[in-house]
């Protein structure tokens, strides 16, 4: 199987998340565009559709025509201007999601060449939760993990010891008025 050979300790991270947590063969609206980490999915078993590159602060009519079982979101809620609107727009009642957390010694993402690939917010833990919760999910599951870089300075050291990945699984809070 796949698992030896994950191109980053990330992927590894977030399929055995998802394992735990997803049963094998469900349906899955991946939200972003097809990517190796869909494809990781697809070979675990799991049946995987992306989004299509539609913007999604904008158009969020894929997620709510689909009947996927579970939502998945890797990376994705910190380049949205509006995380809330997309959330609020989903109808499975499970998700399982990620983001980069905000690092005190290190300012958020910006790509110097691609002006898409921004991050608009770089999440703290407990504002990640309380954006699920605004929207009418209820954490049942969450990790943090680190993502150490082989680079020689202090922020290299720091990212030794800070987390910089938090994934958690969320289920829609029945009979919510959010």
């Amino acid at each position: 199987m796949y698992e030896n050979s994950y191109p980053n300790k990330r992927f590894k991270h977030t399929i055995q998340f998802l394992k735990t947590h997803v049963p094998s063969k469900s349906e899955i609206l991946d939200l972003g565009v097809e990517n190796p980490f869909s494809d990781i999915m697809k070979e675990v078993g799991y049946k995987v559709s992306n989004t299509l590159g539609e913007d999604l602060d904008i158009d969020t009519s894929t997620i709510t025509n689909s009947n996927a079982e579970v939502i998945t979101a890797f990376e994705i809620f910190e380049h949205l201007l509006s995380p809330f609107t997309v959330l609020k727009s989903i109808k499975a009642n499970k998700l399982v999601a990620s983001v980069p957390l905000k690092l005190w010694f290190s300012s958020a993402y910006r790509s110097k060449t691609d002006m898409l690939d921004r991050h608009y917010h770089e999440f703290e833990d407990w504002q990640f939760d309380w954006l699920l919760e605004k929207t009418g999910w209820e954490i049942i599951a969450r990790e943090k993990w680190t993502n150490p870089t082989k680079k020689i300075g202090i922020r290299p050291i720091l990212r030794w010891f800070t987390p910089r990945y938090y994934i958690v699984y969320a289920e829609r809070i029945k009979n919510s008025n959010t």
